[in-house]
């Protein structure tokens, strides 16, 4: 009798796409709002897309975020991204069962070009759910896990975390800086799956499986990643602890050969 495949990874080596359970009723009244806000033809949307905790069903309220990407029917204009964060934070207002509404923004061309299969194609196909709209997800066919997409979706790691380092700096507040940490280590701990080894098979979703994938490739860095995910559940360190660990673990990540 075979093994059982690894976690994210059907017996045939494509990535698990995001199911389909019902989502959590916590959370019904906010993607209801979502849509009959975002749908307006005033915003030019394509396409709604779920994705993270709510998406999977596994949310708690007043504890995840709601993660959002959107698809534009054509490049986005300033005047447009002005409206689209005006919307979102009013959605934040209305909607306390979530610490933050976060978008990601793209626009249809974006998403279909050749050059962007490995990013967009796999991030639509195997990480979103089409709430509204045109399903961009349908025209790509299943993604076998590679080093090649967690490239796509995070070699821009160290220009990311180091824009949080400079608003973790700056930031106004301790509930905006610990909100400010938990984001940045969330992003660190993806991150490090561009570390994956070529033969590796298991796809991660959660933080924990991320974590999980690591410590095993480098078992001598367990005590830093076990940092970040505290921090990415339970942000409170002060802010010149943070960004010393930050900086190290980014700079470890940066030196690190090719697998």
């Amino acid at each position: 009798m075979s093994a059982e495949p690894p976690v994210g990874v059907d017996a045939n080596g494509y990535v698990v796409t995001v199911g389909a359970a019902p989502v959590q009723p916590e959370f019904e009244p906010l993607l209801a709002d979502v849509l009959a806000t975002l749908s307006q033809p005033a915003f030019g949307l394509d396409g709604i897309y779920l994705y993270g905790s709510v998406a999977r069903g596994d949310a708690s309220a007043e504890a995840s975020d709601l993660d959002l990407t959107l698809v534009l029917s054509d490049p986005p204009q300033a005047a447009v991204l002005e409206q689209l964060e005006r919307a979102r934070l009013a959605l934040e207002q209305r909607h306390p069962c979530v610490t933050k509404v976060d978008f990601d923004i793209g626009h249809r061309a974006q998403v279909l070009a050749p050059q962007n299969h490995n990013r967009w194609g796999f991030w639509l196909k195997h990480h979103c759910r089409c709430l509204w709209g045109d399903d961009l997800g349908l025209r790509f066919e299943p993604f076998r896990p590679s080093r090649d997409i967690a490239l796509a979706l995070n070699d821009d790691f160290v220009q990311v975390l180091t824009r949080y380092r400079t608003d973790i700096v700056q930031a106004a507040n301790t509930p905006h800086r610990l909100r400010l940490q938990r984001e940045a280590a969330r992003k660190l701990i993806r991150s490090t799956h561009t570390l994956r080894s070529a033969e590796a098979t298991m796809w991660p979703q959660t933080l924990e499986e991320h974590v999980a994938l690591f410590r095993q490739r480098y078992p001598t860095m367990i005590t830093q990643i076990a940092y970040f995910l505290f921090e990415a559940r339970n942000p409170g360190a002060e802010r010149e602890a943070f960004l010393l660990r930050l900086d190290a673990f980014v700079d470890w990540m940066a030196s690190q050969p090719n697998p």
